[in-house]
């Protein structure tokens, strides 16, 4: 005879009431902590994939300095800031007085642009409305801005807005690379944590899924964003070179477009044809020449720098880096490119897991 356990009628309740009470309780907890940390969860973000990319140096570092991991990391630190922090210097510099160019020429009726010259007049109709759009610009700058009004004001509200935070994005940079250097010098400590999380979350396939994350922050940091860095700081040394109006707000619009996988070509090809129209030939060609091989660089540059595994689709990279620039600014460009090209990489593996 099979016996049947009587539990009072309350016993259920009782114990739905417990577990709810802890959930609520966990639930109060995380989100407080997630609370506090908000303000920093950029920075650590952004930290946490500096220091995985620049992992592989570090360990070199180390053995340069005979196993002092604190004098690597702070070599590797100083290295990185002084990488970051003079470019953006130069070319943030050039960015503003550039814009206040532009609006202190618009309020007192001066030439946005220098004239094009006579030989203007025997390109073939495909080019001539880039030089009338020129000429326009050079002799009546508010006449231009009221022939594309609505298309400016859009276009000029969203880009001031989006570029007044460039400053606040390398501040948060800077503050990036302090804190990867921190995580270098404690980085097993920190890979032994983050293996328990996967293994945690993700079970027997948490070191599949901890190394595929690896693999893919590397792969994005180098063939995506190191490729657009180095493109954009080519560009901008054109620019430079060649005394192209306005040369720092081009720089920061190639690197956007270059990350965002449309390449520098989109800026390079009207940069070039307007320099035909105001300079000698022999300085826009061979400022065209220059921008030619900034274009293409990426074909030599993106596989020496990819790593192993298969690589991100552009669509991804594209979409990553544009929501994530409007959704938290300057910085998104670069976050938001990893961000989803690890969730994509995830996904496709756990996709691919037999039950």
């Amino acid at each position: 005879m099979e016996t049947k356990t009587n539990k009072p009628a309350n016993y259920d309740f009782e114990n739905i009431v417990d577990i709810l009470i802890r959930l609520v309780m966990l639930y109060v907890l995380i989100s407080l902590c997630f609370d506090i940390l908000k303000p920093f969860g950029n920075i650590l973000l952004w930290a946490a994939v500096i220091a995985l990319a620049v992992y592989p140096g570090y360990i070199y570092f180390v053995k340069l300095f005979r196993g002092r991991k604190i004098a690597a990391s702070v070599f590797i630190t100083i290295l990185m800031l002084a990488v970051l922090i003079i470019p953006s210097w130069l070319i943030t510099e050039s960015m503003i007085s550039g814009i206040g160019s532009i609006r202190g020429f618009y309020s007192q009726g001066q030439p946005l642009f220098q004239a094009p010259s006579a030989v203007t007049k025997n390109w073939p109709a495909i080019a001539k409305p880039v030089a009338d759009l020129v000429d326009l610009a050079s002799v009546n700058l508010k006449g231009l801005t009221m022939q594309f009004k609505d298309q400016l004001e859009v276009a000029g509200n969203w880009l001031f807005t989006e570029l007044a935070g460039i400053g606040k994005s390398i501040l948060q940079f800077l503050a990036s690379i302090f804190l990867a250097g921190v995580f270098l010098v404690y980085s097993e400590p920190i890979s032994k944590s983050i293996l328990k999380i996967f293994k945690k979350v993700a079970g027997k396939n948490g070191e599949k899924f901890a190394s595929i994350s690896v693999i893919t922050v590397r792969n994005v940091f180098k063939g995506v964003i190191g490729v657009a860095l180095i493109q954009a700081t080519l560009a901008s040394i054109g620019f430079f070179i060649a005394g192209v109006p306005y040369a720092g707000l081009w720089s920061v619009i190639c690197l956007i477009t270059s990350i965002i996988q449309l390449g520098v070509w989109i800026i390079a090809i009207p940069v070039s044809i307007y320099m035909f129209t105001v300079t000698g030939t022999l300085n826009a060609t061979i400022f065209a020449i220059w921008m030619i091989f900034v274009s293409l660089s990426d074909n030599i540059v993106k596989p020496i720098l990819l790593g192993r595994g298969s690589p991100v689709p552009m669509m991804v990279i594209f979409l990553g880096s544009i929501g994530g620039f409007i959704y938290i600014g300057f910085i998104g460009l670069f976050l938001g490119a990893i961000v989803l090209s690890i969730g994509y990489k995830l996904f496709m593996v756990w996709v691919e897991i037999e039950s």
